[in-house]
Parts: structure tokens; sequence; C-alpha cells
């Protein structure tokens, strides 16, 4: 029997490191000693973040109040993202999280919409979303407790739009309050064991030696641990996913904060918008091959709500995965394990995911090659299933004006994503393995949304009669646009709920 692990380093701060360290603070006893090494002089990416749902699951693990920390981190709500000039120039829709309609039968509701919408008797499947419209009127609300049974307005999905340094601080002093100690310095070299090249210990600049049973690698892009020491190798997804670099600049507020996260498509790649309470952040990510820094940098600037706060500054990344997110005694966590591009916000999710599934995969000290195998095929999973989601907002268009979105349009895409795309173009059918992080709501939206119209509806849709059809499908429409009118703005909303002091 091998005992239990009792030391955890966790390298690096910044989103990862501080998400790992609370989650480990509040689901580990203290039996457990966890420390975080990192070092002031050593810069983190985040710049401003969107999420997804699933992080008010983390934040409620954690007990976090859910005013307080929109407080905190400067936050306002999301209730999806908007997606500009994709498809073609002139395009604008919402993938919006939550559902579309109601279910009817066997059959989801969308079914019942694309028999009326090929026969030119219904809107824009958007209409039919409570997060869609509630987006584009500016409106957000929490799920209210007192609504009636089957009511949208009872069960709203959102996520938040935050500041991620501040987030990463407010994580520091949940996690310093419940035992787990940071230690300042730069890692000037790591020590292996000889007899099976697992991590013994990482020396600080100023001497010290910090060892540990199992080490998180949260050194970002660098991979401080998983690649520079262990040498783990990585996965190369540059000729799917052609952009890699991104410049980001925050600028001021120019009128309310939507509710959701804008996405433009741009010549060479796509630019963001997430508006805070105090300042909107902004980036254009794109593909060197097809512009310069300088001309994404101008790009970038002359498309902002208002003044800039400060210089613009570039990142440059790869796409694309460690070929094992736990190698031996570490496991990679944030950028160190990957980087997907943030088109739909899944950064912060990924963090997520990992901490849980290590968490789940808790070893002890004989690290078992079973549970470090089963660690390593769920994580390629899910990178891959949300590669393949993005890969689709690319390569489904009809954009033909510059050599970008030639290339993007005539790529071969994995055969997974041609599958899914085909089956849907078919007869709008959606085939959804159940540990995929996203919904059939969002395949179907995103797929309509690129204009990937199906060429037929489910038979089964047959079996109601047309005129009930109608009756059904315009009813969750006006009952949509009945509780889009009775939600505040989301800057009431924000206001009379989590406004932020005044920075």
């Amino acid at each position: 029997m091998h005992s239990r692990i009792r030391k955890i380093v966790i390298v690096g701060g910044g989103t990862a490191g501080w998400m790992a360290a609370a989650a480990l603070s509040k689901l580990l006893s203290r039996d457990y000693s966890v420390q975080l090494v990192e070092s002031e002089e050593i810069g983190t990416v985040g710049v401003g973040e969107a999420t997804v749902p699933h992080l008010k699951l983390f934040n409620q693990i954690l007990e976090i109040d859910e005013i307080e920390f929109v407080k905190q981190t400067q936050g306002t709500f999301k209730l999806g993202i908007e997606f500009v000039d994709w498809a073609r120039i002139g395009d604008r829709y919402i993938h919006g999280f939550g559902t579309i309609g109601h279910d009817h039968g066997l059959l989801p509701f969308y079914q019942y919409w694309l028999k009326q919408y090929l026969a030119g008797s219904a809107q824009g499947i958007g209409a039919y979303s409570l997060n869609a419209v509630a987006s584009t009127q500016g409106k957000f609300m929490a799920s209210a407790s007192d609504a009636p049974p089957n009511s949208p307005l009872g069960n709203i999905a959102y996520a938040y739009h935050f500041d991620a340094g501040l987030y990463a601080q407010y994580l520091r002093r949940y996690a310093e309050a419940r035992g787990i100690r940071r230690i300042e310095g730069k890692v000037v070299e790591v020590k292996l064991r000889s007899e099976d090249g697992f991590i013994e210990a990482v020396r600080l600049e100023a001497g010290e030696l910090i060892s540990g049973d199992l080490f998180i690698d949260c050194s970002g892009f660098r991979g401080l641990l998983i690649e520079q020491t262990l040498h783990t190798g990585y996965e190369d997804w540059t000729h799917w996913l052609p952009c890699d670099r991104a410049v980001a600049v925050p600028c001021e507020n120019v009128g309310q904060p939507t509710p959701f996260t804008r996405s433009t498509a741009r010549a060479a790649g796509w630019q963001w918008r997430i508006p805070l309470q105090h300042r909107t952040g902004n980036g254009y990510v794109y593909s060197s091959a097809y512009v310069s820094d300088d001309e994404a940098a101008a790009t970038l600037l002359q498309n902002l709500d208002g003044r800039t706060l400060a210089d613009p500054r570039t990142l440059k990344f790869t796409t694309g995965m460690r070929k094992k997110f736990w190698n031996r005694n570490c496991v990679a966590i944030g950028l160190a394990s990957g980087f997907l591009e943030p088109l739909e916000s899944t950064s912060i999710f990924l963090i997520q995911s990992g901490i849980a599934r290590l968490i789940n995969l808790l070893p002890d000290q004989g690290f078992s090659p079973v549970l470090i195998e089963r660690y390593n095929a769920q994580s390629a999973f899910e990178l891959e299933r949300i590669r393949d989601f993005i890969i689709l907002h690319y390569h489904a268009t009809s954009r033909t004006d510059t050599p970008f979105w030639n290339y993007c349009r005539t790529m071969s895409i994995p055969s997974q994503l041609e599958s899914y795309t085909h089956l849907f173009k078919d007869s709008g059918r959606v085939f959804r393995n159940a540990e995929e992080m996203f919904a059939v709501t969002s395949w179907v939206q995103v797929m309509l949304g690129q204009r990937i119209i199906p060429k037929k509806y489910h038979p089964v849709v047959d079996q109601m009669p047309d005129a009930q059809i109608g009756e059904f499908v315009d009813g969750v429409r006006k009952v949509i646009a009945a509780c889009v009118d009775a939600m505040p703005m989301h800057a009431q909303f924000i206001a009379r709920y989590c406004a932020a002091a005044q920075r």
C-alpha cells in the first residue's frame, strides 16, 4: 500500500494557480501541505476575461458569495456571445447560453422550429432563446425563484465578464485565509529524482529549495515544469486554427455594458469586446502569416468604443495541447497544458475542469499509471472537442474577401467535425458525446449562425398537425418576448445589486 501524498506545490500564480490553490484549500484537509510559488517579476496573461456558466458551480463549491465576487472583480454578466461578420460580412447572430424554446415529446424544440423556418413561417432561431433576445435588448436578471413553473425566467443560464487579475487576487485572499502558503520567488532550477525522473524540488533564485510530492504547473505558455523540464512535447493545431497572436488593450466604457461578449471577424482573425464595470477589454486575435503586428494593432485601435487606457500589448501563442497533461508527478493546468484561442471563452473553464479532474483522480505516492492515463485521455478528448467547435466558426464561412478567410474556408478539417457538419446539414441532427463541453443547443446556434441550414427536419415532427406546430413555435416566441419585457436593463441590475466601488 502506498501512503497518500502530503505536499503539493503549485508553480505559478495568475488565474490558474490561484484557482487551483483555492479549490485545494477548500476541498482538502489541513493534513495536506499546499504551497504556491510565484514571482511578482513574472507577469500573467490575463487581460479581462469572459467565461461560460460553469464558473458559477466552481464559485458555489468554494461558497463564494456571487454579489461580493462581482463587486470585487469589477464584473458584469454574460448571456452569450455575439458573432459579427463571420459567415458573411453583415451577418450577426448570438450564441446564447441555456435552452432554446422547450422540447416536445422526444424531439428538441429546434426540430419543430426547423419545419416552420424551412417553410418561411418562423423567425431566426435567436427569437426563441431568452438569452439571445435579452442580449439584443441589453436586459439581464438572475433566475427568479418566484417565477411560475416552466417559466424561462426561473432558470436563466449566465456567466460573467471580469478582471482576471482582480479574480486572482480575490482567490489568493481566499486561499491564504484557508492555509495556503504563498512563496515569493523565481524558479531557477528543477531537481529530478535520479531513480524515476520525478520532480523532487524546485530551487528559487534566493536559494530556497521547495520539495513536494505532486507538482502543479501553472507557469503559463512556457510550461516550466511540464515542458522545459520534463520535455513532454506539444501537439500543434495551427494548420486548423492559424491565429498565433493577439494584441490587447483596455479602453474607457462608452454607453451601458452589454450582457454579452462580442466577437467581430476581421481581415485576418477576430476582435473581442468584453465590457467590465470600470473599463472595456478589447483584443485582436490574428494570424501573423496574413497581417503584421503593426497592422493588427492599428486595426484594433481604429475599432474601439472609447479612449485607450493603456498601451497595446502583443501575446504570441501556438494553438494546441501538451502530448501529456499529467507527466510523472507533474500536472499542467491552464496555459501550461495547452492553448485554445478565447473565441468561445473556454480558458477558465479548462482550468476549472483540469482542477476538478485532478481532485477526482488524486493519486497516492504510487502515482498509478491508470489514474494518469485516464486524466490524460479525458483532457485530450475535452480539448479536441472544443477545438472542433472553434474550427467550425472559421471553416463554415462564405467569405472570400481576404487570403485568411480563403484559407479557412478551404482548409481540411478534423474528421469528427466533418461528420458533425454533414449530419446537421443533411437532416438537422446533432450527435454529441455526453462528455463534450458544448451542448446540442450550442452546436445548433453556431451552425445556423454560420449558415449551415439543414435540408430537412426530423420526420416525427410531421406527427403534429401543421397548425398546431405553428401555434407551438409562435407561442414560444411570444413567451420569450414577454419574459424579456419583464427583465430590467443589465446596467440597472448591476447598479441595484452589485456595483463595484469606484476606482
